[in-house]
């Protein structure tokens, strides 16, 4: 007999600082995933990478190939000694555990969206490369299933606050007054592009860049603002109060030395950035830039726990 497994590290185990080092891209996933099932000898296997967690998901007939399986993806990773952040449930443990991711009782947000479409995407990665099976689909569809039955009988997904909106919060607090404030968007990811829509409706001036143009063109267009070029970044960065940086970029597209040449330019007026992006694209070290205030997306959990009263109370009528 078999059992289901779920390993990984997430925002209550592990900083960022550690989770970008395990963070998993959809190209790399489409590689390791085949080869890290065959080489461990789980029967099943899936992953699941955001900004708030890695987890991988198993089934296995002998508990030696779960430990396989995070042997080997930490070697992949180049990462050793992590056990006290790394958490194993099997069995019922397991089960309750997918189960509440996939319905937001256990996001940073409760009842935050965007977890449902990500779970989704990567149970039909796993299942079009193979690496699921009967056992893992069964249960991924009974967790979607279960999800929309929170939703739908609970208040929990109802005004939930989600990071970007917690990101926009925070720059209210720095700024106060938003309105005619200049927001660049750094990047296509999803949460950036929500953050930049609740700073237009606040009557901020929007600038979007991305590596490739069109798609800042289009972002521009559908967020009614305004399409800068990538390569020209340091130009322009110093003429914004605020900046969103959501990038699948594994290397810094911020670091120190630019905004500290932006800032000098800009007679240091204060500069909010926000690098909701896993792995970080922003260099630590800006952050200690005089008027400069620099988070990342645990900095916006005060934010979030401040607002999550109330869903914590439909969180338990979910369970």
């Amino acid at each position: 007999m078999g059992d289901v497994y779920a390993l990984g590290t997430n925002f209550k185990t592990a900083p960022v600082e550690l989770r970008e080092k395990l963070a998993c891209g959809k190209d790399e996933m489409r590689s390791i995933l085949p080869h890290l099932r065959v080489s461990s000898g789980v029967e099943e296997l899936c992953i699941l990478s955001t900004c708030n967690r890695v987890e991988l998901y198993a089934w296995a007939t002998h508990p030696e190939s779960v430990s396989l399986v995070k042997e080997i993806f930490l070697k992949m990773k180049d990462l050793r000694w992590i056990d006290k952040h790394f958490f194993i449930y099997r069995g019922e443990k397991a089960v309750f555990h997918v189960f509440k991711v996939a319905s937001s009782l256990d996001s940073m947000v409760v009842g935050e969206p965007q977890i449902v479409a990500q779970f989704k995407e990567s149970f039909h990665l796993a299942k079009e490369l193979g690496t699921t099976g009967k056992i893992l689909n069964r249960l991924f569809e009974k967790a979607l299933r279960a999800s929309k039955r929170v939703r739908v009988e609970t208040g929990i997904s109802r005004n939930a606050v989600s990071v970007s909106y917690a990101a926009v919060e925070l720059a209210k607090k720095i700024f106060g007054e938003l309105k005619g404030a200049k927001v660049l968007l750094i990047g296509a990811g999803e949460m950036g592009e929500l953050a930049a829509n609740y700073l237009k409706r606040l009557g901020c001036q929007v600038f979007i860049t991305n590596r490739t143009y069109e798609r800042a063109l289009r972002l521009a267009k559908d967020l009614g603002g305004n399409a800068l070029r990538f390569e020209e970044l340091g130009e322009f960065l110093s003429g914004m109060d605020i900046v969103i940086v959501s990038t699948g970029s594994r290397d810094y597209v911020l670091t120190a030395k630019m905004v500290k040449e932006s800032m000098k330019r800009r007679n240091y007026e204060p500069m909010f950035i926000i690098d909701i992006s896993v792995p970080r694209n922003v260099e630590p070290s800006t952050g200690k830039i005089d008027e400069v205030f620099l988070y990342d997306i645990d900095d916006l959990r005060e934010v979030v726990e401040s607002n999550l009263r109330d869903r914590l109370r439909e969180a338990k009528r979910g369970e």
